[in-house]
């Protein structure tokens, strides 16, 4: 059970805006998906927008919420 000091990444997405941006290890965790496979959708450019400070990557909450709303809308139209 995650702590206020250690927050659930998945909580995220249900919940409010954490007060810090993510790391790639908290998409992974969040999405249920391998480490490498967040590096890819970051070189591919397909997964949530990320952005760099120093050699680290970081994502805003927000975007990635943005980016979850707009998958399932192009999911739902889809189908």
């Amino acid at each position: 059970m995650a702590t206020p000091t250690d927050p659930d990444p998945s909580a995220t997405l249900r919940g409010g805006l954490p007060d810090r941006y993510l790391t790639p290890e908290d998409i992974a965790a969040m999405f249920g998906v391998p480490i490498e496979t967040v590096y890819q959708w970051r070189r591919k450019r397909t997964g949530p927008p990320g952005f760099r400070i120093g050699k680290h990557v970081r994502y805003d909450p927000a975007d990635v919420r943005a980016y979850v709303t707009q998958r399932k809308s192009t999911d739902e139209d889809a189908a």
